[in-house]
């Protein structure tokens, strides 16, 4: 694969609603959009889905911003490569940053499948036509979040995951199971709790919800073990499964029944592609997560998710759920539930190079 040139665009937009976590409550969504050009003027498109303060991982933009450029992209262009798999490889000399490695690592294999004038979700063996589409509620109030589940529900996404931490959790899950006894709801609690909540959790048991996710430390995986002895409900493990060994940990464990398998978070398809036949082979459960995403990653995310076993809806919404205006061409569209894998090259979409303008914060250009 010869490269001639990496773009790198920081780009801010207003959410339509505030995103609300009790880590964090997000209005303004900051990213970087990767474009990697090749030598016939192919592009490929990466993003980097790291925010503003490191409240979810240590990664912000500008610590992904310094990585991509003056780490990850001379070591890219160092030496030729034939696969992107060999990036993915050739990252692992260094040490965490897995969104800066996602973003420009994700943009490789678009380039690669659009070179082969192919569907990425055909490059990496997706079979799915269809995806199941899940939707996170997040409000501020009970009757807040009450109204956007019923708009959700509405709108035919067939998973729920709602935020909760200690004292923000037995009664909202018991509301909105009360207000929609056949959807499948998701706890997500963002490390909120400790062993010591071990009661209140296993409380959650009696509402049939579909998983807990990410209730202990972020970083943990035998006290996740300890607890998933304790509850009926699977725990589904998001910040703890980084890399494939920390997946082969969890196995051994037993620490979760489902993992989300989100691509900035495991530093793309080469570390996803091994975390998803790591659970494929011990029976775990996965599924596409989200990072309130713009529309390149979110079609990175309708690739991934055509993997035969991403039987649970995932957090891909609309487009028009989070921006007035996404940066493709073609937004993102949820239909009863469901989106349709992309048809194009590579991830199927272009950036909208009017609306990338009046968002992009600063653009830089790297000659390979």
């Amino acid at each position: 694969m010869k490269i001639k040139n990496i773009t790198l665009h920081i780009i801010s937009m207003p959410l339509k609603k505030p995103f609300v976590t009790h880590l964090q409550t997000v209005e303004e969504r900051e990213g970087i959009i990767v474009e990697v050009q090749d030598a016939d003027g192919l592009i490929g498109l990466g993003e980097g889905v790291a925010f503003s303060t490191p409240w979810y991982t240590e990664e912000t933009v500008k610590t992904s911003y310094h990585m991509l450029k003056d780490v990850l992209i001379p070591l890219m262009i160092s030496s030729p490569f034939p696969h992107p798999k060999e990036i993915g490889k050739r990252f692992e000399a260094v040490r965490g940053n897995s969104m800066a490695k996602a973003a420009l690592e994700m943009s490789i294999w678009d380039l690669y499948a659009r070179q082969q004038n192919v569907p990425l979700w055909e490059i990496i063996g997706g079979t799915r036509h269809e995806i199941l589409a899940g939707a996170v509620v997040g409000a501020n109030s009970m009757t807040g979040m009450i109204e956007q589940a019923e708009v959700l529900v509405q709108e035919g996404y067939q998973r729920l995951k709602l935020k909760i931490s200690p004292g923000a959790d037995v009664g909202i899950v018991k509301e909105l199971r009360d207000h929609f006894p056949s959807v499948s709801l998701l706890a997500d609690a963002n490390s909120a709790y400790t062993l010591d909540d071990k009661a209140r959790l296993q409380t959650l048991d009696e509402f049939g919800l579909e998983m807990i996710e990410q209730p202990l430390g972020v970083d943990d995986l035998v006290e996740h073990s300890l607890l998933q002895k304790e509850l009926s409900t699977p725990i589904c493990l998001d910040e703890s499964i980084v890399t494939p060994l920390d997946m082969k940990n969890a196995i051994y464990l037993n620490s979760c029944g489902v993992v989300n398998i989100k691509l900035g978070r495991v530093g793309g398809y080469t570390s996803a592609l091994e975390i998803y036949r790591l659970c494929q082979e011990n029976s775990i459960k996965v599924w596409c997560g989200g990072m309130i995403e713009f529309g390149v990653s979110r079609a990175h995310n309708l690739a991934l998710a055509t993997l035969e076993g991403f039987s649970i809806p995932g957090d891909i919404s609309s487009s028009s759920k989070y921006w007035e205006e996404d940066i493709i061409t073609s937004p993102i569209v949820v239909k009863n539930g469901v989106a349709d894998r992309l048809a194009g090259q590579g991830i199927g979409v272009e950036l909208n190079r009017k609306r990338l303008s009046e968002v992009t914060r600063y653009s830089e250009t790297f000659n390979a």
